[in-house]
């Protein structure tokens, strides 16, 4: 099986609701978005890619036109706007673009890591 990813970045604001009181998740925060999206496949193409690179152009305009310095939950319509659902949308944006996407994964710190991987 080859894999390849490519990997996005972004900064937003996101603010999750229900937590325990004074939870700082809970206020108005950001990060800077890290995105990473993998591709496999069991054969190259006749290029010899998993795919193009270039082809992932339209999540970055995604990224940069939607997300990029924007308030999440206002975007993604989701009250609860968690690195774990972020994971699961753009692999579900990705995925019905290109049959190669495997997985997603969204890091909002340098030690944190989520991923969405049916």
């Amino acid at each position: 099986m080859y894999r390849i990813t490519k990997e996005f970045h972004f900064s937003a604001s996101h603010q999750l609701f229900g937590l325990p009181e004074g939870h700082q998740c809970g206020r108005l925060h950001g990060h800077n978005y890290i995105v990473e999206i993998e591709m496999q496949a069991e054969e190259l193409n006749a290029h010899g890619f998993v795919r193009d690179y270039l082809d992932l152009a339209p999540f970055k305009r995604y990224i940069d036109d939607e997300l990029d310095h924007r308030h999440l939950n206002d975007v993604l319509g989701d009250d609860s706007v968690t690195a774990e659902r972020m994971a699961k949308h753009f692999h579900d944006w990705c995925k019905a673009r290109w049959p190669e996407v495997s997985a997603a994964r969204v890091s909002e710190t340098p030690k944190t890591w989520a991923e969405y991987r049916p």
